[in-house]
């Protein structure tokens, strides 16, 4: 049964990106974030698939659940905030976040999202 997260990062202030996790050990992951247990691999990545879902409603495209996993550093060229995702969304899986591959840096977990 899928589990729902939500995070938020300050190069986007006041907006949340919601997730999706179908895995024990990624749920209890994000759990031990949220109580912090976990202290180094704190930031979501993923891989963006271009189409809304229910669960996250203000954007345009979501991270496949078998792709998400949590990190404490990544390089460069898959960092940048939810907002400028969505804007610049025909450009994603190109020369910006090739491979469709999303890493913001500074992401934070910041809820378990009730269904």
């Amino acid at each position: 049964m899928p589990v729902y997260f939500a995070f938020t990062q300050q190069s986007s202030p006041g907006m949340e990106f919601v997730i999706e996790l179908n895995d024990d050990n990624k749920i209890q992951a994000a759990r031990d974030i949220l109580s912090g247990k976990e202290k180094n691999r704190i930031h979501v990545h993923g891989r963006i698939i271009k189409r809304q879902q229910p669960y996250n409603p203000r954007f345009n495209f979501y991270l496949d659940p078998q792709t998400i996993d949590f990190f404490e550093q990544a390089i460069e060229v898959c960092d940048a905030n939810m907002v400028y995702v969505e804007d610049h969304l025909d450009e994603v899986c190109g020369a910006f976040l090739p491979g469709c591959h999303w890493c913001p840096w500074d992401s934070r977990l910041s809820r378990e999202v009730s269904p």
